[in-house]
């Protein structure tokens, strides 16, 4: 049973991160404030804008996994961070022409550290 529950705590997390993620883009495609996914996106401010929330997003994940966690939360907390990561480094190939170079990658560094701060948060 534990193990079931550490795999639904790293699951939470992830799921919470994935569609905070996807919905806030969502939101802001269809008011307006970003394109359409098909057009890409390169202009600054607005990847700027992304990176920012999908950064809180992602502690917010790290600290729901922590909370979640039956023992050993930053355990759980590391798994999250080494998918997201993992995620983010797959993000870089397959968003390579999609925005400016640096956000992918910024995707990819930031999530580790993100999910890291998430966890500690919840724990202290």
């Amino acid at each position: 049973m534990t193990t079931l529950k550490s795999i639904g705590a790293v699951l939470a997390g992830f799921i919470f991160v994935l569609v905070s993620h996807t919905g806030t883009d969502a939101i802001l495609e269809k008011v307006g404030i970003f394109p359409p996914p098909d057009q890409g996106l390169f202009i600054t401010w607005m990847l700027v804008l992304a990176l920012g929330y999908r950064m809180f997003f992602t502690v917010v994940g790290g600290a729901i996994t922590a909370a979640l966690a039956p023992q050993n939360p930053m355990k759980h907390v590391t798994i999250l961070a080494i998918i997201g990561t993992l995620g983010g480094i797959g993000g870089i190939f397959a968003g390579w022409n999609l925005s400016q170079h640096w956000y992918p990658i910024a995707l990819a560094i930031t999530a580790y550290p993100c999910v890291w701060l998430g966890g500690k948060l919840k724990t202290r």
